[in-house]
């Protein structure tokens, strides 16, 4: 999380609500005008022409669907694909300046979940009759679902149509060749110092499913619970999955665990992908799942 300035209660609230007063006087008067259910039933009717992105896998759904050059702003961790980057920031997902969004003028802005950004801009958006709307996927089938519905939403169906229906043909493959077979347990790491994993969260457990794997901390309450290196020990998974981009970042892994004596270290089943990949629910998730199914197979 990046550095912020610390200041009274008072005083931020102070200073983001004139913030907030002078953005919208960059609005025009008869956008402000605008009130009421039948205004934003007509917002959201027209094909969006200029979106605002808060999380980065919402930025990849959507130059799936064709509609890249339609994000007018977008959060600092949205860097796929490279075209992404050219894109103007607003904030960092978690601090977003509402100044900036609203001088913008987006006709759609669009979160992961209705908290921290989100909450932030609801009311001055509420106010000029933006749509926010979210874009949370909970299984790997939804994600090609995201994409038709930003082709909806975008007027740009005939781009997503296609592009959809191959992530969906690929997630029938893997469910066919893979869900079948023996079921591997499976350690997720996040973090290592400390330690972190996958806990509850759906789509990620969807991921192994389909490739036949049991993540051992589904049951956890938390979507990403901290958990100890003992306990995992003990649990003795067959495969631990590291977020290595890299070589290196990969054989740090393998020597760590070797080091604590883990069973599947010591077979050679540690194994890295990327983790904007694997942790983001967008398109690319599809193929860390096809590199998740394959080393799976591998320690079968």
């Amino acid at each position: 999380m990046q550095p912020a300035v610390r200041m009274s209660r008072a005083a931020g609230l102070a200073v983001r609500g004139l913030a907030i007063l002078g953005a919208l006087a960059l609005v025009p008067p008869a956008a402000r005008a605008q009130a009421g259910p039948e205004a934003r039933q007509a917002a959201e009717s027209r094909p969006a022409a200029r979106a605002i992105t808060l999380a980065p896998h919402i930025t990849e759904l959507i130059f799936a669907a064709g509609a890249g050059d339609k994000i007018v702003a977008t959060v600092t961790s949205s860097d796929y694909p490279p075209a992404a980057l050219a894109i103007p920031r607003t904030g960092d997902g978690v601090n977003i300046s509402v100044e900036k969004t609203l001088a913008l003028r987006p006709d759609l802005v669009v979160a992961w979940h209705p908290a921290a950004a989100a909450a932030t801009l609801a009311p001055a958006l509420a106010r000029l009759d933006i749509p926010l709307r979210y874009s949370a996927p909970d299984s790997l089938r939804d994600i090609p679902a995201e994409i038709i519905r930003f082709g909806k939403i975008f007027d740009t169906e005939a781009i997503a149509g296609p592009a959809a229906q191959a992530l969906a043909q690929r997630l029938q493959t893997l469910s066919r060749r893979y869900a079948w077979r023996k079921p591997v347990s499976v350690f997720i790491e996040v973090g290592s110092s400390p330690l972190y994993t996958i806990g509850d969260e759906p789509v990620f457990n969807d991921a192994l499913r389909i490739c036949g794997g049991v993540n051992i901390y589904a049951g956890a309450t938390a979507a990403a619970p901290q958990v100890s290196t003992e306990a995992i020990l003990v649990a003795q998974p067959q495969v631990v999955i590291t977020p290595a981009a890299d070589a290196a970042r990969l054989e740090a892994a393998r020597s760590r665990w070797s080091q604590l004596r883990l069973p599947a270290a010591l077979r050679g089943h540690i194994y890295g992908i990327d983790p904007d990949k694997l942790f983001r629910p967008g398109p690319r998730l599809i193929d860390a799942a096809e590199e998740l199914c394959g080393y799976l197979e591998q320690a079968r």
